[in-house]
Parts: C-alpha cells; structure tokens; sequence
C-alpha cells in the first residue's frame, strides 16, 4: 500500500458516542504543557484532525483523541481531544473512551479492580477510575475540571425564534442551557425508559444497558432542533462571547444543551448540539458537569447527591459534585462523571499523495 502518512488508532464508543484514539503516526506536538501543544497543533496541524475526523474516514459526528507523552510528573498520559467541531479543552465521553482504551490495550499498568489512570489535557489534570473484570473495562468514573457557572436567567434574540432564555455554564467546555419549550422545539418522542442504574459507586458495578433505549427524533424534528440550537450558540457568542478566565485560548459556546420536559436535579435527559451541527449520542460528560454546576448554583443540587444525565439515545452518565472551589475567584464545584466504554476496532487510516481530500470534507 502507498501512503505518505500513516496513523494508528483504536476505536471505541462511549454510551454511543466514538472515540478514536490516535495511538501512533501522529508524532510530539510542541509544547511545555497540554494548553500550548493544543495552541501549537490548531495553528500548524489542525488539517490532521480534519483528515481523521472529516469523511472519508470519519463522519459528521466524529470524534476522538490523540495520545502524547504527558507534560507534568502526575500525569500517566497526555490528550489531546479532537472532533468534528475542533481541538477541545477537555472531552467527557472522550476521557472514558481514552481509559478504557489504554486500560484494554495494557497501556497502563492494570490493577483489578480498580485502574487509576491521571490525564494531562489542555483543561488540566483529569483523573479516572476504571472498574476492571477479567482484563476489561466495565465503567470509568472521572474527576473533571472545576466546573462554573457563567450566568443564570440569560435572555437573547435570537433570529428566527425570538428571545429565548438560557443559562451559561463550563464544565470543560462552554454550554449554553435551555429548556426545550423555550426553544420552541419538542423532545416528546424523547420518554423515560423508567429503566433503574446504579451508581458504579465502588467501581465494580458494570453500567448496564436499558432494555427499552428510546426511539430518536425523526429527522424533521432533529433537523429543526439543530438548526434552533445553533441559532441560539450564535446568538448568544454575538452577545457576549465567553472566555475562560484562566485560559483566555478557551473561548465561546460552542455547545448547546436542551432539556427535555420534566428534567431536574435528579433525572435530567437532554440533546446537546454541537457546532457546526451535530447532535451529541452520548449524555455529554462535559454537559454533564456543566449541568450539575448550574444546578448547584441554583440551589437544587448539593454535594454527593447523585444526577442521572441521559442522552436522546437513551444512554446515561452519572453525575456527582464532590468538592466546592473556585475558578479565577468565581465559585466552582468539582464535579465526577461515570459512564462505560467499549473498544470497536483498531485501524491504520493512510493518506496517499494523490488522494483528491488530503484533509477530508463535511456536507
């Protein structure tokens, strides 16, 4: 086979969403820490994410990781996450995928029957859990980044739709959140499996699958709600665009998270819309964190109480705040985040120096 560029990865889903973790081809990225090798490879290398992430070889939905030697002496692994939209600060769905990754390919050393795997990502130190049997992984739970709250009871125009209120919140990402009616979409074929989780509390309880995952949205309905929520994300970057206050590369809302009715601080189900225009088939882990963190702020959602977050798919995180902080002054909480993985399949993704899409295309 001809190829000038050659890239390993092994492919995974979590609660529906993939992961391809790049494991070799893709060489160091400079840097002194994860935040600069992420500055660095937008600047000079992002036309490698575009290729692995775009079709061919990818979808309008993809996502994944790229494994570098970490920067810090506390940190097994350095990520770098990339989908379709960009290279993200930090990636829920895509921290379980990395662990259960590294967990199932012996790259890491492998204690039964619990795993520690520490993270050095461009957001900061993430640490995982992950509950092993026989060999395999059979849940993750994290530690993310202090999550925040931006803002409570937001109003925006947005075109199309008209004023629309929302919350704004960071969980690792920046989220805009709304209820769905006041986004004026529906989400009624979205209905509770009533199916019971766990928390896997001590780490050795394995995240089962709901018997009855839900039906998604036809795509009239799936269409129209993202097309709302990226009019919202626009509207609400054009109005007041937000900026991490210690990361000032890590800036704007480019996700959009919309609860169904009913949701709480309990049960939340959600669709979240991601730019430039893609619906999320996991529950989000940094949704999930961003969700606990407005809840906290809003006095519905204390310390050590669990949260279910589901996804349209009918797949589901468990949320956890364990710790209250502060980011740059602004109140924080430490938020955990449990879900399961599962590893696909392993490839090697050539590039040939006559091939018509060097760095793929998205319709």
């Amino acid at each position: 086979m001809r190829a000038r560029r050659v890239f390993h990865a092994v492919d995974s889903h979590t609660e529906g969403m993939p992961t391809r973790v790049v494991v070799g081809g893709m060489g160091a990225v400079p840097g002194e820490t994860m935040r600069q090798r992420r500055d660095t490879f937008v600047a000079t290398q992002d036309h490698l994410r575009r290729l692995l992430m775009y079709e061919p070889r990818g979808h309008a939905a993809m996502s994944g990781a790229i494994l570098q030697s970490p920067t810090r002496a506390d940190a097994d692994v350095g990520v770098l996450f990339i989908e379709v939209s960009g290279c993200l600060p930090m990636c829920g769905h895509g921290t379980i995928g990395v662990a259960t990754v590294l967990v199932e390919t012996g790259t890491v050393a492998v204690t039964e029957p619990v795993t520690t795997v520490r993270l050095d990502t461009p957001a900061g130190l993430v640490v995982a859990e992950v509950a092993v049997r026989d060999g395999a992984a059979t849940g993750v739970t994290f530690r993310n980044v202090p999550s925040y709250t931006v803002g409570l009871d937001r109003r925006v125009e947005v075109p199309g739709v008209g004023e629309v209120g929302y919350d704004l919140a960071y969980g690792g990402n920046f989220f805009a959140v709304v209820r769905a009616e006041d986004l004026g979409v529906s989400l009624d074929r979205v209905q509770d499996s009533g199916a019971p989780l766990d928390r896997a509390q001590d780490l050795g309880v394995s995240l089962d699958r709901a018997q009855d995952l839900r039906a998604p949205l036809d795509r009239v309905a799936a269409e129209e709600l993202l097309r709302r929520g990226l009019a919202l994300m626009a509207a609400v970057n054009a109005a007041d665009e937000p900026v991490h206050p210690e990361q000032p590369t890590v800036r704007g809302c480019r996700h959009v998270q919309v609860l169904a009715p009913g949701s709480d601080a309990r049960h939340t189900r959600n669709a979240t819309v991601i730019h430039p225009g893609w619906l999320d088939r996991s529950p989000c882990g940094t949704g999930t964190s961003a969700r606990m963190a407005q809840l906290h702020a809003r006095g519905e959602l204390d310390l050590h109480t669990d949260i279910i977050n589901e996804s349209l798919t009918g797949t589901r995180f468990v949320g956890r705040l364990v710790e209250r902080t502060e980011v740059a002054g602004i109140p924080a909480v430490v938020p955990t985040v449990t879900g399961r993985a599962w590893v696909t399949g392993t490839g090697q993704y050539l590039l040939d120096d006559d091939d018509p899409f060097p760095e793929g295309f998205l319709l």
